[in-house]
C-alpha cells in the first residue's frame, strides 16, 4: 500500500510564498494498492495533479467521497480521466446523503459553474451510493470500513486494510463538538485502534478557539491524545488551516517531536506535506507492518 499526499489544505485552497513546503491544496490523498487497484480519497483541487498520473493508467479509478463540502470536491471538474473515453471512473458515496452528495459533486459541472457538462463527459463515470464496503469488497477486492464523522452537515471516515496493513482517513471530524454526536470519543478510539496509519483533521490550535468550536475540525493537541489512546502506527495530522504558515507547522513538527517523548504511541507523528509519500508493507514471516515516509 503506496500513500501519496496531492492536497493537504482545508476550508479552501491557500497557494502562496507562506504555503510552498506543505502545500495548498484542498483535500485528496490517492492510496495504490498491491493489488494494482487506485483509490482516491476525495476530490479537493490537489486532484489536478493525481489526474495528470492517472490518466496514464486505464484500469478503473475508485473515488471516496467523506463528504460535500467545497474543499472537498471542487476538483473533480479538472481531474483529468474524466475526459478519457470509456474510463470507468466510480464515484463512492455513505449511503445516508449519496444523492445529496452526487448532485453537489456533479452540478458544479451545469454550463454556468464551468463550462463542461457532467452529461456530455467522454469518460464512463458511474456513481455508487449502495453499500461503500460491500460494492467495494465484491467488486474490486478492497477492504473498507466506514465510520460517521462529526461534522457540520455530517460524512464518513475510512479504514483501507490490505494484507495486513491498514490506513484510516478521518477528515473534518470534531472529537468534541457542541451539537450532538454522531460517534464519540471512545468509538472512535475503537474504531482506530492500532492502525498503521492515522490520517486525521487536525486544522485547529486553541487560540481559534472559542470562535470557531462547532465549526466541525479537531484541535491538534486532541488529535494527538486521540492517536496516543488508539495506539496507531503512525500519526499524519492533515486538512492544515489555510492561514497555517509552513513556519507555524513547522512549529507542529517540533511540538509533536515533544509529545512523542512522553508517550507510548504513536511511533511517529508528522504534518501532511504535498507530495509526501508513506509505503506500508507486512514482512513476508510476520511482525510489524514497515512504514516508510518520503
Amino acid at each position: 500500500m503506496i500513500i501519496t499526499f496531492y492536497g493537504v489544505r482545508g476550508s479552501t485552497a491557500a497557494p502562496g510564498p507562506q504555503t510552498a513546503k506543505y502545500g495548498g491544496n484542498t483535500s485528496c490523498v490517492h492510496i495504490e494498492l498491491e493489488s494494482g487497484n487506485d483509490l482516491v480519497l476525495d476530490a479537493g483541487t490537489g486532484i489536478r495533479l493525481l489526474g495528470k498520473q492517472l490518466a496514464k493508467k486505464s484500469t478503473p479509478t475508485n473515488i471516496l467521497l467523506s463528504h460535500g463540502h467545497w474543499d472537498h470536491i471542487q476538483g473533480y471538474p479538472f481531474f483529468e480521466p474524466i475526459y478519457q473515453p470509456d474510463r470507468v471512473i466510480n464515484v463512492y458515496v455513505h449511503l445516508e446523503s449519496g444523492r445529496q452528495l452526487l448532485d453537489k459533486l456533479f452540478q458544479q459541472m451545469d454550463g454556468t459553474r464551468f463550462p463542461v457538462k457532467a452529461e456530455d463527459l467522454p469518460s464512463n463515470h458511474i456513481s455508487k451510493f449502495k453499500g461503500i464496503e460491500k460494492e467495494l469488497h465484491e467488486s474490486e477486492g478492497i477492504n473498507v470500513v466506514k465510520q460517521a464523522l462529526n461534522h457540520p452537515g455530517g460524512g464518513v471516515a475510512y479504514k483501507i486494510e490490505e494484507n495486513g496493513a491498514t490506513c484510516a482517513y478521518v477528515t473534518d471530524n470534531e472529537l468534541d463538538p457542541p451539537y450532538a454526536l454522531s460517534t464519540n470519543y471512545d468509538e472512535w478510539v475503537n474504531y482506530l485502534h492500532g492502525v498503521d496509519v492515522l490520517i486525521h483533521d487536525a486544522q485547529y490550535t486553541e487560540d481559534d478557539l472559542p470562535h470557531k468550536h462547532g465549526w466541525g475540525h479537531s484541535l491538534i493537541s486532541q488529535v494527538r491524545q486521540l492517536a496516543s489512546d488508539a495506539e496507531v502506527g503512525t500519526l499524519v495530522m492533515f486538512h492544515h488551516d489555510p492561514d497555517r504558515s509552513d513556519a507555524e507547522l513547522d512549529e507542529v513538527q517540533i511540538e509533536n517531536e515533544k509529545y512523542l517523548k512522553s508517550h507510548r504511541a504513536p511511533a511517529r507523528s508528522v504534518c501532511a506535506a504535498e507530495g509526501m509519500r508513506i509505503q506500508l508493507s507486512k514482512p513476508l514471516l510476520g511482525g510489524d507492518t514497515l512504514i516508510e515516509i518520503n
